[in-house]
């Protein structure tokens, strides 16, 4: 029986990015563990391959192979301690910065410590052997494929990225010996780009570029995507933190949150992703429905929230659209941002004046009128998805910690943005755990009197009681004992805040409906700087908040969505339920 491919898929995508990156010089040692991966490359007339068995003259017989060919060389052993025969020849490569890639292969990590014969810890490697160091895990479902991908692609542009030098990869492998696969299926390579190379051209059809947590623009980065979108069909789609404020900015999380209405948004034939974390997972979700994706980051770090991309460019974000800008013609093209304009502006639209009393409702009465050039720290969760809905004045900025992504910090980092400018108000949208969480800092005494701090209390956390959290289907009682939090603080005091703000030098407010609200809103909203910092804490249900988050995802059917139901009732109300399962049958057969 003729054998061709190891039936472990790792070793399947580490041989198919070697060809896709074109390394084909392998030193191979003897061994068991990296027989999958050794006998799938014999099997394969693409490999130049070499057999020593000393790892040690292996590695230096890769390091001069290496610098006389301008080539990657392979270096693959097996497990216990033929690896660490590796450490002097790497050395040497790193010192050198000669593109050698140690393939060490390794039982399970879970065998590490537990008397399992040849497996030894191979998860930390010493500073200056190798450049970096990536764990190829089995291949179990389709999240290990992509890791396992992701990985290998890191490991292998790592070669040659910022001058070269040696990299490992552990592969972790079974020792299966079933050698029956004839041919590999596709794996998904990464094309690295940097400006002294050629540049792709640009897909045809509808360009986003998603932008996640920035830092505030240039004008000349403004100005470059502005054109970039002029020239090329562009929109952008943004959230509080992406602090773009050019021409075609759309906030992305009305349209792209929606539970029965497909906006255009997700028709994209390119998304170009900048920036770091996005906090706005209705907009994450956008990502991944684009037909290809590229990331521009000056950190040329590869990083694929979307499990689709396909180049990466390492340069700054400015060099990047000015190119793609002098590659165009100078007419415009802008049907796209009409398109995905005019869904944002009828979904708006759609927005009930007698949506309930909660933070979504004080994002919405609150952010058109935001005083210009304020400042914005945001929650994460909560109070963070509710300001994403809405678009604030275009001289706005706007933070939150989502680097880490945890509740702890977000008054703190206020207070601390706004001892830069005590002329500039800072304001603070936050829940009532992360208000307590940090409520220490509001007795700091640098605070100053620019900061405004708008307090949601509902009592809880409320992100574990919205109807889309998988928890919101245990009673409230389960929830909030131990899982959201509730009976807190507090519980909703109408004293323990007043009481501690004032005592401190704040002017305080408080809301527990609309009436009240709009009676100090106007207050709150001074674009003056007043005698003290401000915290108005709003009163908010439960209830209330839910109902408002269905009624925002909620806003609009598709056309599509709404035959489909009227179908499914024109079929019941002739033929029965019994006949529309048949006819969704016959469907589903076609």
């Amino acid at each position: 029986m003729k054998e061709y491919y190891s039936i472990e898929r790792n070793v399947q995508i580490v041989i198919a990015l070697l060809k896709a990156y074109n390394i084909k010089k392998i030193v191979a040692s003897p061994g068991s563990s990296n027989i999958p991966f050794v006998y799938s490359a014999q099997n394969d007339s693409y490999f130049e391959m070499y057999s020593c068995v000393d790892e040690r003259s292996a590695a230096y017989m890769a390091c001069g192979l290496s610098a006389e060919s301008g080539e990657s060389v392979v270096l693959t052993c097996t497990g216990a301690t033929a690896s660490r025969n590796y450490f002097s020849g790497l050395t040497e490569a790193f010192y050198r910065r000669l593109p050698i890639l140690a393939l060490t292969s390794t039982r399970p990590l879970s065998c590490i410590g537990n008397h399992v014969a040849q497996v030894i810890d191979r998860t930390i490697v010493p500073n200056d052997i190798v450049k970096l160091s990536v764990f190829a895990p089995l291949v179990k479902d389709s999240n290990d494929e992509w890791d396992c991908q992701l990985k290998v692609n890191r490991a292998l542009i790592a070669l040659k990225k910022d001058g070269g030098g040696p990299v490992h990869i552990n592969l972790e492998t079974n020792s299966s010996f079933d050698f029956s696969v004839r041919t590999i299926k596709g794996v998904h390579a990464i094309q690295y780009i940097t400006i002294r190379d050629t540049f792709p051209a640009l897909p045809k059809g509808r360009i986003a570029i998603f932008i996640g947590s920035h830092i505030a623009f240039t004008e000349e980065l403004t100005t470059a995507i502005d054109a970039f979108c002029e020239n090329n069909n562009g929109v952008v789609y943004c959230d509080q933190t992406s602090n773009y404020r050019g021409k075609y900015r759309i906030m992305s999380s009305l349209l792209g949150c929606q539970d029965k209405f497909k906006s255009v948004v997700c028709n994209m034939d390119l998304l170009i992703y900048i920036g770091d974390i996005c906090g706005a997972y209705e907009s994450v979700l956008l990502m991944p429905k684009a037909k290809t994706v590229w990331r521009v980051s000056e950190d040329g770090i590869i990083r694929d929230p979307s499990h689709n991309l396909s180049k990466m460019f390492y340069m700054h974000e400015v060099e990047f659209f000015s190119h793609y800008i002098e590659k165009q013609t100078k007419e415009k093209e802008l049907s796209f941002y009409k398109e995905c304009k005019q869904d944002y502006n009828h979904l708006y639209s759609q927005i009930p004046a007698d949506m309930p009393f909660s933070n979504i409702w004080l994002a919405y009465s609150l952010a058109p009128h935001i005083p210009k050039d304020s400042v914005m720290h945001y929650a994460i969760l909560n109070s963070l998805r509710a300001w994403n809905f809405f678009e604030t004045p275009h001289t706005v900025r706007g933070y939150s910690n989502v680097g880490g992504f945890g509740i702890d910090g977000n008054i703190s980092a206020l207070i601390g943005a706004s001892l830069c400018d005590k002329n500039r108000l800072y304001f603070g949208i936050v829940g009532d755990l992360a208000f307590f969480y940090d409520m220490n800092v509001l007795g700091n005494r640098h605070v100053g009197n620019n900061v405004r701090i708008l307090l949601v209390n509902n009592g809880k956390g409320m992100e574990f009681r919205n109807y889309t959290h998988p928890v919101s289907r245990f009673s409230d009682t389960m929830v909030d004992q131990y899982m959201a939090g509730g009976g807190h603080f507090g519980q909703k005091s109408i004293s323990l805040v007043r009481h501690y703000s004032e005592n401190l030098g704040y002017e305080y407010m408080t809301a527990s409906n609309k009436d009240d609200f709009n009676k100090n809103m106007e207050r709150f909203l001074i674009p003056e700087i007043t005698d003290k910092p401000m915290i108005f804490e709003v009163f908010t249900e439960q209830d209330d908040e839910n109902e408002a988050l269905r009624i925002v995802r909620n806003l609009e059917k598709s056309a599509d969505k709404i035959v489909e139901s009227f179908a499914k009732k024109l079929i019941i109300s002739t033929a029965g339920k019994e006949g529309f399962e048949k006819v969704k049958k016959v469907i589903r057969s076609r």
